[in-house]
């Protein structure tokens, strides 16, 4: 698979007449534009072309629904007065785009020097960030929207799967709600985990449909949480940061793990 055939396949599966796609040659970049609303998405084709090498077909379905439901999102009309409860926070890396391609801030936060926290309009099957113009147009204040958010993550079920590692604690969180990462938001939730280990404990967000918890018993402990998290980093739809953090007094602090293959 080479970039011209990817380039094809999704021409063809998302070709449609209300839509303008247009290929950037110089950054190997296809862009699906909606000609209704004239706003878009743009991918790269080298980032999907390496997914397809390891998970063929399947890469490029997500691709397609990742772009349709996008495109769709972005022409339903949003209203947060008397929809509260679709707004959640959204965890991302910081080099994620703080505006929209039109130019229009996000809503943003600081969270580590690592992550970024952005604010979400959730619209069932994807969601949609929250501007300033959505802002504008409801009328609302940043720190309503920030409230609410918070106060809706913490409502999330946090159903958590275990593996033991020598002598380590992994836990997952993985319901694929679009929320995972924005779990790790929940300091309820991370106060009651802190409280059962008896290790130190490490936290990571590859991606943002997976939170890992660990209880770090030892140094092989630390050796295997490394090597997890840059193998769902490389996987994950929409990658974060394959650093982990120490959690301590309820802060999160970036730190980089050597992975060592055994």
């Amino acid at each position: 698979m080479d970039s011209r055939k990817m380039k094809s396949e999704l021409e063809q599966r998302l070709a449609r007449k209300d839509r303008l796609i247009t290929y950037d040659r110089e950054k190997d970049q296809l862009r699906f534009e909606s000609k209704v609303t004239g706003k878009g998405i743009t991918v790269a084709l080298p980032g999907i072309i390496a997914k397809w090498h390891s998970e063929k077909e399947k890469a490029i379905d997500e691709v397609v629904y990742y772009i349709e439901e996008g495109l769709r999102a972005m022409e339903d009309d949003i209203q947060l007065t008397n929809h509260e409860k679709k707004i959640f926070p959204v965890i991302r890396s910081t080099s994620f785009p703080s505006e929209a391609e039109e130019g229009v801030p996000f809503l943003v936060d600081d969270h580590t020097a690592e992550t970024k926290i952005y604010y979400a309009y959730d619209q069932g099957s994807t969601y949609r960030l929250i501007d300033s113009r959505i802002m504008a147009k409801e009328g609302w204040e940043a720190k309503r929207i920030k409230e609410i958010a918070l106060f809706n993550v913490r409502s999330l079920s946090t159903p958590l799967k275990e593996d033991q590692v020598a002598g380590n604690s992994f836990y997952f969180l993985n319901t694929n709600d679009g929320y995972d990462a924005s779990r790790i938001l929940n300091k309820g939730f991370l106060h009651e985990m802190e409280k059962q280990f008896t290790g130190t404990m490490v936290l990571a967000v590859p991606h943002q449909d997976v939170l890992m918890i660990a209880d770090i018993r030892n140094d092989r402990g630390y050796d295997v949480l490394a090597q997890m998290t840059m193998s769902f980093f490389a996987n994950g739809h929409v990658p974060i940061t394959a650093l982990s953090f120490l959690y301590e007094n309820g802060e999160l602090e970036p730190i980089f793990i050597l992975g060592k293959n055994k």
